[in-house]
């Protein structure tokens, strides 16, 4: 039986720093899921990268040998890391507990914001890119589908969304409880994704009035800037712009810091020091951290927000509990059915045996009744295809209950002896599923 096994870190395990490490020594090497046929012992494989986790979800047949190829594939990917060995960062789910985590991780219930809409799309994302490269199969296709479903219904059972507190809304929470009103201050919006509008909504709820964008693609800017009634300003004049205003929030996709220490430090001169402050909720992040060494200058990055985002815990720890019951039972159909899998190659060999059996008969009764019409034929066929699917049904149904126990090998085997299904007339161990027997109509 495959096993199916999730490693990776996230905020809860990793500091900032070294998510970003590992986030971007995989976004300039090669894509993890390229190097799937070098992994001997990983059959499907899935890789999930966000500014709060990293993660590889695969099945295999051996697993000590697959999970050390994906360690080698972790270390490979983020070098030697100075912080600490990575282990320790590193967290690793297998069976029921790596499909219950996958499904907390869909229906965020693993997200540093409970609740979230984001990590949906981040994971239907990953699977696009997986099923482009062609190295998620029939396991890893049902599980990814069933976390889309089960997200899904936790969200329409429960009022779990509605509780949810954004990064962008922390951010900007942060900045009000730094500034007390936020009303005359100036904003500066570097970048232009979906976090930014975000962050540019809340900030205009709370009477943010001046607000400016500046983003590497200039037409993405202008439609924010248009519709948040903010200005605009080149992605090569942001440095510029920090003279006149109060925040600065960033997030882009940036490989590598875009607002250095040098740099800000030479425009606090221009601001005659008054304070700034600088928002950073990339991974990797935007701003050198640096810069929190310079007079005046205050830093805060992604994790610096956590405290902000646990102020609504309570209101969502009833929904999340709701939610918790959904996965674990959803978790739990998923399993049972992954455990149907060692028993159907057995299920196809008896009835592809039983289907010639049924039409070696009709054969050898239509050559002895030619005056048979076609009416007579198709009858006497759907009557012996009735006759052996009803005979077949018991057996089948025993051996389905059977493949939620641990010895369901042993029944799969007394299964075949029985029926003699390895006498070359059954396929059992062949690549059909069940479903896929070819019935022909005999003429």
């Amino acid at each position: 039986m495959s096993s199916i096994i999730v490693v990776g870190m996230n905020h809860k395990t990793a500091p900032v720093e070294v998510r970003e490490q590992l986030a971007l020594a995989c976004r300039e090497h090669v894509n993890p899921l390229r190097l799937l046929p070098h992994l001997d012992h990983v059959d499907e494989l899935y890789y999930l990268s966000t500014c709060n986790r990293v993660e590889f979800l695969f099945t295999c047949q051996c697993r000590d040998e697959a999970l050390r190829e994906v360690g080698f594939l972790l270390n490979k990917h983020l070098g030697n890391p100075s912080t600490a060995d990575l282990a320790s960062y590193v967290y690793t789910h297998e069976g029921l507990e790596a499909v219950v985590h996958l499904f907390r991780v869909a229906s965020s219930l693993d997200s540093m914001v409970v609740g979230e809409p984001q990590i949906l799309g981040q994971i239907k994302s990953a699977y696009r890119e997986a099923t482009e490269c062609r190295t998620v199969g029939v396991i890893l296709n049902r599980l990814l589908h069933k976390a889309f479903s089960v997200a899904k219904r936790v969200r329409s059972e429960t009022s779990i969304g509605s509780h949810a507190v954004s990064i962008s809304y922390a951010a900007v929470e942060l900045a009000r409880k730094i500034f007390g009103t936020l009303e005359e201050k100036r904003v500066l919006l570097v970048g232009a994704g979906e976090m930014v509008e975000l962050a540019a909504e809340h900030f205009l709820s709370h009477g943010v009035r001046h607000m400016t964008v500046a983003n590497r693609t200039l037409e993405r800017a202008i439609d924010l800037a248009r519709q948040f009634k903010a200005n605009t300003v080149s992605f090569e004049h942001i440095l510029d712009t920090l003279k006149n205003v109060d925040i600065v929030l960033s997030s882009t996709g940036s490989p590598e810091p875009i607002l250095r220490y040098q740099d800000v430090r030479s425009r606090m001169r221009e601001r005659r020091n008054r304070p700034i402050f600088f928002i950073d909720i990339a991974v990797p992040r935007d701003v050198d951290p640096r810069i929190n060494q310079i007079d005046n200058v205050y830093l805060y990055d992604i994790d610096d927000l956590q405290g902000i985002i646990d102020l609504n815990r309570d209101q969502r720890k009833k929904e999340a509990e709701r939610a918790e019951h959904i996965v674990a039972e959803e978790a739990l159909k998923f399993v049972t059915w992954l455990h149907t899998l060692d028993v159907v190659p057995t299920i196809v060999a008896l009835k592809n045996k039983a289907e010639a059996i049924r039409l070696g008969e009709l054969r050898r009764t239509f050559s002895q009744l030619p005056h048979l019409t076609d009416r007579d034929r198709e009858s006497l066929e759907l009557l012996t295809r009735s006759i052996v699917k009803k005979l077949l049904h018991d057996p089948i149904v025993f051996l389905k209950k059977k493949a939620e126990r641990e010895s369901r090998q042993t029944f799969a085997d007394f299964t075949q002896q029985l029926f003699n299904l390895e006498d070359g007339t059954g396929i059992c161990g062949s690549s059909l599923t069940e479903g896929q027997v070819d019935v022909k109509r005999i003429k």
